[in-house]
């Protein structure tokens, strides 16, 4: 009897093995290591008005599952301060700089999911900043450390081969270097933080 029960719950294990593998390998035919992406904000590029010029590239690497590092490479144009929310504030009259600068930004980024496909992530952008006056005249470098942090939910398309990453996020920069004074006295009117969207999408190998 003993020996009838062990070969019952042998085979019930070796069931549950076989059953437990497979659906492993049925998750490895779609798991991938390895991402490049960038962001729907490129499309920004189109405007005629305060074109941002925007670039960015990233390239990601899934330690796990559920935990993801990243390097990104960002770069833009902007012409106001950059704590300006959107709305009718953003690009009003006045409120411009007399000028506008123009940003490289190497980006280092932690990705946690943390069900199903919701995640939380937070970058550093190391941006080194080159300022421009209204004719075009460099008037100085400086540097913003800016961390951004974001709630979002990732969504699959081909099998995981293609992602979109819609989410909301703040941007908060605590180290910020060498604004021109002409740039600061707008700068002063607003906060060092921003609300906004995340908008990344990528493709994985």
């Amino acid at each position: 009897m003993k020996k009838k029960v062990l070969w019952i719950g042998l085979a019930i294990v070796l069931a549950n093995s076989f059953q437990v593998n497979a659906q492993n390998s049925k998750q490895d035919s779609t798991y991938k290591k390895f991402f490049v992406g960038s962001s729907l904000f490129m499309l920004g590029n189109f405007s005629k008005i305060n074109n941002p010029e925007y670039v960015q590239l990233n390239f990601g690497y899934r330690v796990t599952p559920k935990d993801v590092v990243s390097f990104d490479f960002k770069r833009s144009i902007y012409a106001w301060p950059i704590g300006i929310p959107f709305g009718p504030s953003l690009d009003g009259p006045g409120l411009n700089y007399p000028g506008h600068a123009r940003i490289l930004a190497p980006t280092i980024g932690y990705q946690r999911f943390w069900w199903k496909g919701i995640f939380t992530s937070v970058h550093a952008l190391n941006a080194f900043e080159k300022y421009m006056d209204e004719d075009g005249k460099k008037i100085g470098n400086g540097y913003t450390l800016y961390l951004n942090f974001h709630l979002g939910y990732q969504i699959k398309f081909f099998k995981n081969r293609f992602f979109f990453e819609p989410a909301i996020g703040c941007s908060y920069w605590p180290v910020r270097n060498n604004v021109p004074e002409s740039f600061k006295l707008l700068e002063n009117k607003w906060p060092n933080y921003f609300i906004q969207p995340g908008l990344n999408f990528g493709f994985n190998f």
